[in-house]
């Protein structure tokens, strides 16, 4: 285990030979964190202030409950009013503003919506309220899948029919493919994410390389970690070079998991999903196959909602999340839209830019992000 000493040391030779590459190259490096937690990580380790200025990094969609859309929350608040529903979530899901109110507020109305910490949690509301329809919020990227797949092959087996999900999973390959090719997103390299990567294998990646000619490097999520992620996609940016590398060869393998993927390929398909700020992206999400059908509530009790689009009152969440902007260009940040007041998801996850801009300094960086 390094020492104190030791990780300061490593950390300083790390930012000296990143100061090297940009005085060798010249100009500036745009890097993107594409998960949240690497968001998060960054701020608290108090990397940003330490990187050389030529280093700029600028935040993803990988909060996924900022990337779901309001019409997602809007039904769940829907189906959260109906006395025979019981709503399972997890906790960062209850304050995420829809078009007129949010799960916080529905429950402070009455509604049955209780906080688990895993949706094997909800199996065991199912089973204690059998003349009640229990739903779990499945939103999440590849890391949440499996699990969830995993709760309906588990309720299936016990034979509980009154277990759904009502499904918002999305994948981040296509999300990066489709920023890539809006125009709006230019960065040199992506610190790709690792918990993902767990699951879908640094393979999935290659696209970035083949199609884009552009480095991503899988990191940890410790600050030396982060650090020498960094360091590999620089070193790669700064040799004109563009090549998948893992830098978190301890859990994440080229091929991933497996067992995680088989699960989601048994209970999901891929379909083309709506993300906040991005609009449809072709086969970017996850819905239950026509087998399982019976757990998907929004098959089950369908609804008919007035279409509405995201980002009211002036929040420009979907740009921070597309990373058009920084957190401090919307004129709502700080002001009307803090932690206790959000306006825009982006302020209510914990893994929100814009809520790690705000815990973490309010922004005030020397540079953009």
């Amino acid at each position: 285990m390094r020492s104190a000493q030791d990780t300061r040391q490593a950390a300083s030779e790390i930012v000296a030979d990143l100061r090297r590459i940009l005085a060798a190259r010249g100009g500036s490096i745009r890097i993107m964190e594409v998960c949240g937690t690497h968001t998060v990580a960054i701020f608290r380790a108090g990397l940003r202030q330490i990187l050389p200025e030529g280093i700029e990094l600028v935040s993803g969609p990988g909060c996924p409950v900022c990337v779901t859309a309001d019409d997602y929350i809007d039904a769940a608040i829907a189906y959260a009013g109906m006395a025979d529903v019981i709503i399972t979530t997890f906790g960062d899901m209850l304050k995420v503003p829809g078009t007129h109110a949010s799960l916080a507020e529905a429950q402070a109305q009455g509604a049955d919506v209780r906080i688990v910490y895993s949706p094997l949690d909800a199996l065991t509301v199912a089973a204690g309220n059998p003349s009640k329809q229990v739903v779990f919020l499945a939103v999440g990227f590849e890391t949440t899948a499996p699990t969830e797949a995993a709760a309906v092959l588990a309720a299936e087996a016990q034979g509980l029919r009154n277990f759904f999900l009502l499904s918002a999973q999305k994948l981040v390959p296509p999300v990066m493919r489709a920023l890539l090719d809006g125009g709006e997103t230019h960065v040199d390299g992506f610190l790709l994410p690792g918990h993902v990567s767990v699951v879908t294998g640094t393979d999935a990646f290659a696209f970035l390389t083949q199609d884009y000619h552009i480095p991503g490097v899988v990191g940890g999520f410790e600050p030396l970690e982060i650090l020498r992620a960094l360091q590999m996609i620089v070193r790669q940016i700064g040799a004109g070079e563009a090549h998948i590398e893992n830098a978190y060869e301890t859990v994440v393998r080229r091929e991933g998991n497996p067992v995680a993927r088989a699960a989601i390929d048994r209970v999901y398909e891929p379909a083309a999903v709506r993300w906040r700020g991005l609009g449809e992206i072709p086969a970017s999400g996850l819905v239950m196959r026509e087998e399982y059908a019976a757990f998907d509530f929004a098959r089950v009790r369908p609804l008919t909602l007035a279409a509405v689009g995201d980002g009211r009152n002036g929040c420009r969440c979907g740009e921070v999340l597309r990373g058009a902007i920084v957190p401090r260009d919307c004129a709502l940040f700080g002001r009307a839209c803090v932690p206790e007041h959000a306006i825009g998801p982006c302020m209510v996850s914990v893994e929100g830019t814009c809520a790690a801009w705000y815990k973490y300094g309010g922004g005030k960086f020397r540079y953009g992000a």
